[in-house]
C-alpha cells in the first residue's frame, strides 16, 4: 500500500511539473527585432510573393500583408512576456545610437530554406559593417533577457495547426547560427516548391539598393513570420 501511495504522489508531482512547464512557456514570447524595409524593397518582395503563390498555394502559403510583414530579421529570440518593456527600452537605446535607418543596403540574390520539398524563400541583402555592428549591439543588450522557448511562445495558427517543425529550434539557435560572420540578412518572399525556387535562383538577379524605414519588434508566427507588431520606431514619428 505504501508503495502504491508513493507511486501516486510521484505521478501527481510529474503531472504538476508538466502543467507548470506548459504554463511557463505560455508566458514566453517568440520575438523578432527587425528592420522594416523601404518601399523599394516592399514592392519587389510583393511582386515575387505573387509569383510564388501561383506556384504554391497549399498549407503554409501566405501573402505579404498585415500579419506577414516583409522584414529583415536582426535577432530572433524567446523572452519572458514580463520583460517586454525592458526589451523595448534596450532596443530603442541601441537604435538611437546606431541609427540603422541611415544604412544603404544592396539586394543581391535569392535564397531559400528547404522544408520537406518546399522552400521558404527570401531576397538577400549584403551585410554591411553598420548592419553587423547594429546586430552585435542588439544581441549584447538582449542577452540577459533571452530564454530557451518552444512552440507555445509563437502566435497560434488560426486553423489550430501546429507551428512548423524546426521553427522553435531556429529561434533557439539564432545567435550562434545566424549572427556575425554567419548572418544572412534577407526579406522573406513566401513558401514555394523547391524545384520552382531552384529554377528562380538559377536566373540572373538584378541587384538594387534600398534602405530601412524603421526598426520594430514583432511577435513571431508560424515559419518565423512577423505577425503582431509589439513596438516600432515608426510609431514615434507621428
Amino acid at each position: 500500500m505504501k508503495q502504491k501511495s508513493l507511486n501516486r504522489i510521484i505521478a501527481l508531482l510529474l503531472i504538476l511539473f508538466a502543467f507548470n512547464s506548459v504554463k511557463a512557456q505560455s508566458k514566453l514570447l517568440a520575438i523578432d527585432v527587425l528592420l522594416d524595409p523601404d518601399q523599394t524593397m516592399l514592392d519587389s518582395a510583393k511582386v515575387y510573393n505573387n509569383l510564388i503563390q501561383h506556384d504554391y498555394s497549399g498549407p503554409g502559403s501566405f501573402a505579404l500583408d498585415a500579419t506577414h510583414s516583409p522584414h529583415i530579421s536582426v535577432l530572433q529570440c524567446f523572452i519572458a512576456a514580463s520583460d517586454l518593456e525592458k526589451v523595448k527600452a534596450a532596443v530603442a537605446k541601441v537604435v538611437k545610437s546606431e541609427k540603422p535607418e541611415a544604412d544603404k543596403l544592396t539586394a543581391s540574390a535569392f535564397y531559400y530554406i528547404p522544408l520537406n520539398g518546399l522552400g521558404l524563400a527570401g531576397i538577400t541583402a549584403k551585410p554591411t559593417p553598420k548592419l553587423l555592428s547594429f546586430q552585435s549591439k542588439i544581441i549584447e543588450v538582449l542577452k540577459p533577457f533571452m530564454i530557451k522557448g518552444s512552440n507555445a511562445a509563437f502566435v497560434k495558427n488560426a486553423d489550430e495547426k501546429e507551428i512548423a517543425t524546426g521553427t522553435s529550434e531556429y529561434v533557439n539557435t539564432f545567435v550562434p547560427d545566424h549572427s556575425g560572420d554567419k548572418y544572412n540578412p534577407y526579406v522573406t518572399i513566401g513558401l514555394a516548391h523547391e524545384d520552382f525556387l531552384k529554377a528562380l535562383i538559377s536566373k540572373p538577379f538584378n541587384t538594387f539598393s534600398f534602405k530601412c524605414s524603421s526598426v520594430s519588434i514583432y511577435h513571431l508566427g508560424d515559419f518565423g513570420t512577423a505577425q503582431i507588431k509589439l513596438w516600432s520606431t515608426a510609431d514615434k514619428k507621428h
